[in-house]
């Protein structure tokens, strides 16, 4: 697939397009396979960015926040790092043991997005950045039991280009709206022995990487209240309809197909003291949506034709994501700024559901964030933040059926996030 680029000063998007592939490979994100926050700045709160707009990577948040910066570019990089692990018991068929998932442990996401005002009232924007996608590298195939050979994982990446417009249609209040432009891969290995299982097993594993396209939109509110201490914000991005993974026709449910669900944000900020900010927000993902992460690892629905692949195939059978998040900021001195933030999620992934989801470990619900930002000149920032996604285990209950000798499949995962970020405002 040829990927035009798109003309902008500084930046020849079609290689930052590739480059954002090559570099993040990504692992599992932080809430389901989203990113706990998109840009520096808002890892630094864990999340927290409907109504709290601090940089040009608001476009990912709340494109109506851009009425509210100056022009400025926004670039940065996150490297994430994290364990994957996972345990099968009591399995009559020799699958017991510990499985390290973690044979590729780090990986690195780059961001860049820049906010360019008209005038007073209009403001055009754009952002490259990744999603966080799900990745898992078994050496030793927790699946050998059943058939299956060699390592064993899924590789997801998703990147998306998202023009922007925010209108400041009254002095205290601004709407925006983003196209959200998705290019995504995946690839996965070490299943051919679910081949019996699917409705096309030639294109069920080891099919090399394959890649998929689709559009969506970002609409986002804003307003300013009480003197402009008050700031609320909420944000509504569609559901993606992506073309299909041909060469995985046989493992997603729809025959290949994997979408993005749509997903809503609802924020509030408000200006304690000239110096304290405190925030708020709720996300919703509607992963319930979308068949091949909804839909349930089944036998009896296995038995009754309704195959990897097929539309009502197995999925992951996550939940709908629901995710709380609150964030401080306070200006130390007029160059240094720190912030803070937790967020905590309900698990998505049901304890019967285990097995299957080995591949697919995104387990953890809390998160710790803390970050700074330094003004070393009129023009320029830096910023840091760090992130710990704590230990999560999920323990299987009659997670692995009796066609597959029965026993539990439990997961455990954990995570430590650092992002850098560097500033130009115009």
């Amino acid at each position: 697939m040829r990927i035009p680029p798109l003309r902008f000063p500084f930046v020849h998007y079609r290689y930052l397009y590739y480059g954002l592939l090559c570099c993040s490979s990504l692992t599992h994100a932080t809430n389901g396979y989203f990113m706990h926050g998109y840009g520096v700045k808002t890892q630094a709160n864990a999340g927290v960015s409907t109504a709290l707009f601090q940089d040009s990577m608001t476009i990912a948040n709340n494109p109506a926040g851009l009425s509210w910066l100056a022009t400025r570019l926004d670039l940065g990089a996150t490297l994430f790092v994290p364990t994957r692990d996972a345990e099968i018991q009591g399995n009559a068929a020799g699958a017991d043991g510990h499985y390290d998932g973690n044979a590729r442990q780090y990986f690195l996401l780059p961001e860049l997005a820049y906010n360019h005002h008209l005038s007073d009232q209009v403001a055009l924007g754009v952002a490259v950045y990744g999603n966080g996608g799900m990745n898992s590298s078994y050496s030793n195939n927790p699946y050998a039991a059943f058939g299956n050979q060699g390592s064993a994982g899924v590789n997801l990446s998703q990147v998306f280009v998202s023009p922007a417009v925010a209108w400041r249609y009254q002095p205290q209040q601004s709407i925006g709206i983003a196209a959200n432009v998705l290019y995504q891969r995946f690839e996965a290995k070490g299943l051919e022995g679910f081949a019996g299982f699917s409705t096309d097993p030639q294109h069920l594993s080891n099919q090399g990487a394959d890649h998929a396209t689709g559009i969506g939109l970002r609409v986002g509110w804003a307003a300013h209240v009480l003197d402009e201490r008050l700031t609320l914000g909420a944000s509504y991005a569609s559901k993606i309809k992506a073309t299909r993974f041909k060469r995985y026709q046989g493992l997603f449910a729809e025959q290949g197909r994997f979408d993005v669900p749509e997903n809503f944000s609802l924020g509030v900020a408000y200006q304690v003291t000239p110096r304290l900010n405190l925030a708020a927000d709720f996300q919703y993902i509607a992963y319930s949506d979308i068949a091949a992460i909804a839909n349930r690892f089944d036998v009896a629905d296995l038995q009754q034709g309704q195959l990897f692949g097929h539309g009502q195939g197995p999925g992951f059978a996550w939940q709908d994501s629901k995710i709380y998040k609150i964030a401080l900021n306070y200006q130390l001195s007029p160059k240094l700024r720190v912030a803070a933030g937790y967020s905590h999620s309900n698990q998505v992934i049901p304890s019967g559901q285990t097995f299957l989801n080995i591949l697919a470990p995104a387990v953890v619900q809390d998160h710790l964030s803390v970050g700074a930002t330094w003004q070393f000149d009129p023009h320029q920032q830096f910023s840091v933040a760090y992130t710990h996604a704590f230990s999560q285990r999920l323990k299987g209950q009659q997670s692995i059926a009796t066609p597959f000798a029965g026993g539990e499949a439990d997961l455990k995962m954990q995570q430590h996030i650092l992002g850098v970020a560097y500033a130009y405002q115009f």
